[in-house]
């Protein structure tokens, strides 16, 4: 793992815990502004808002990530087989992806908010 960033409490337990935070409790879910997400955990850039989208999940949705900067594994904990979306930088929990999403991709990584930090473009 490489140098990470102090977290809070929540934070720690979604990134290093792989937790999830409550459904429509983020204020990302409504945050309209262009710029770019990053790694709550380290800092690295792994989405922009011109992939983001309103699921309607309770969570901020993109279609896209910034590729190099996350990776994927099969999550089967709860009983249930998903792909775990990570930070590729720290390893820290970001959240799920499936194949329910909008085009172009139809992909919708569903992110725990608590796991990003935004950073206003301009």
């Amino acid at each position: 793992m490489t140098d990470t960033k102090s977290l809070s409490p929540e934070a720690e337990r979604v990134l290093r815990d792989h937790g999830t935070e409550r459904p429509g409790s983020s204020a990302l879910n409504k945050e309209k502004r262009a710029g770019q997400y990053f790694c709550a955990g380290c800092g690295a850039e792994v989405f922009s808002s011109a992939t983001k989208y309103d699921s309607g999940s309770g969570w901020p949705s993109f279609y896209a990530p910034v590729a190099e900067n996350v990776a994927a594994s099969v999550d089967t904990s709860h009983g249930m087989r998903r792909v775990e979306v990570h930070c590729a930088k720290c390893q820290g929990h970001l959240g799920h992806v499936f194949e329910d999403g909008p085009e172009p991709t139809g992909l919708r990584y569903c992110i725990n908010g608590v796991a990003l930090d935004f950073k206003p473009q301009g």
